[in-house]
């Protein structure tokens, strides 16, 4: 295995466990001979040895870390990550569901510290599964494949293949239309594994029934991340109005529905949003309303029209917005955004009433989403208590050491 090693006295994350070198860290002329995908050994200046890595010429991002042993990311390797991945996510050493099944969730949870996510679920998260760049996403019996990066792409045959004998999954897409693959010179493609093409179709999903285009909606069709999250905030909607705030399919609102909310409303800018969430509440007898709406203006125009009984409309606001933050520019423009947007949902709420908020910017880390959420309140002039902070479900581990993995955070508060 070929070695490269990091520039002498250069701080780097790296040499402290990160799994990431940037471009700049390393000394460039020990890596010209490295091709894209290949192993390599990545070493600090003093010799000291860093793991092994997948190399990538065009990103900026050269070296990812599989493994902390000087090992290939062969074959073998990634039938072994795959293993443990499954593993940890509560699944048996044979078969095709979780520990205990459906039915016994709860001791699944307890015996392997896995999410209990039974059929749907995230399979492989990246660094996070020491497989960079993989995302595998389990809706049943269909798999959802997505390579982001020049190992993971190179390493789908083999991937696959391992899944297809493992789970023996009606289908597996490849989602492979993630502007992030141009980072690698990779193109961007969408197809399955049998060659068809794979219809929309119902899945059910904790208890409640969604229209995915698997092959064709957002991300890998379903945002697996927040399926704890939909009936746990569903608690405390029974007798309650609603507001379901970035709705897309309807999760909270339908969740909410379900429990007995009284009223409940859920908008989204996405007219095809909105049209799949009213589709799903009209297939599960639901009483939800859907509006296609920008979520700022739609504040605006309401606390405008009700003047000073704004404050009464909802008991219950469930703010679930898409990252606000995705570039290191666009950082302070998001506090703002996070602020404003929980700030009007504060001063909508009705004495007492629930807010579960939630920010997926991977760069607002939650000591800071925190102290936005502090801001709104003061500003609201409400009294605000938390009831609890929330995070990702535990198919989607976060990696200590590499920040980059958590993303996901929120707080459930009471507003008096």
């Amino acid at each position: 295995m070929k070695v490269v090693r990091l520039k002498p006295q250069r701080a780097c994350r790296a040499a402290a466990g990160h799994p990431w070198a940037f471009a700049g860290d390393v000394a460039l002329a020990n890596a010209q001979r490295v091709a894209d995908g290949e192993s390599v050994e990545l070493r600090d200046a003093g010799g000291r040895s860093l793991g092994a890595g997948v190399w990538s010429n065009r990103s900026q991002i050269v070296w990812r870390r599989h493994s902390r042993a000087p090992r290939p990311f062969d074959a073998a390797f990634v039938a072994e990550a795959l293993a443990a991945a499954v593993a940890r996510r509560g699944f048996a050493a044979t078969g095709g569901h979780a520990t205990g099944g459906a039915g016994d969730a709860t001791a699944a949870t307890a015996a392997t510290g896995a999410s209990a996510g039974g059929d749907f679920q995230r399979l492989v998260w990246s660094e996070a599964d020491n497989l960079s760049g993989l995302v595998v996403d389990k809706f049943g019996d269909v798999l959802v494949m997505q390579a982001l990066t020049v190992g993971a792409d190179n390493a789908l045959p083999v991937a696959a293949e391992w899944l297809r004998e493992r789970f023996a999954p009606r289908e597996i897409i490849f989602r492979n239309d993630a502007p992030v693959r141009a980072r690698d010179g990779l193109p961007l493609e969408t197809r399955t594994l049998t060659g068809g093409a794979f219809a929309p179709a119902w899945f059910r999903i904790e208890g409640v029934e969604y229209l995915l285009d698997l092959q064709g909606g957002q991300k890998t069709g379903f945002y697996l991340d927040q399926r704890p999250q939909h009936p746990h905030v569903a608690r405390f909607a029974k007798g309650r109005r609603v507001l379901d705030a970035f709705c897309n399919q309807g999760g909270f609102a339908l969740h909410a529905a379900k429990a007995g909310a009284a009223d409940v409303l859920g908008l989204d800018i996405s007219a095809a949003c909105v049209a799949a969430a009213a589709g799903n509440a009209v297939r599960n007898a639901l009483p939800a309303r859907f509006e296609q709406a920008n979520v700022f203006d739609w504040f605006t125009r309401a606390r405008a029209e009700r003047g000073s009984t704004a404050g009464a409309q909802f008991d219950l606001i469930i703010l679930d917005p898409p990252p606000f933050a995705r570039s290191r520019e666009a950082f302070d423009g998001a506090l703002r955004g996070y602020k404003e947007i929980n700030l009007r949902a504060m001063q909508m709420l009705a004495p007492g009433g629930i807010l579960a908020t939630y920010s997926c910017s991977q760069r607002v880390e939650p000591p800071v989403f925190a102290e936005v959420l502090a801001e709104a309140a003061a500003d609201a002039r409400r009294e605000v208590r938390l009831i609890e902070e929330t995070g990702q479900p535990p198919d989607h581990p976060v990696l200590l050491g590499f920040p980059e993995s958590r993303y996901l955070k929120g707080a459930i508060l009471r507003v008096e």
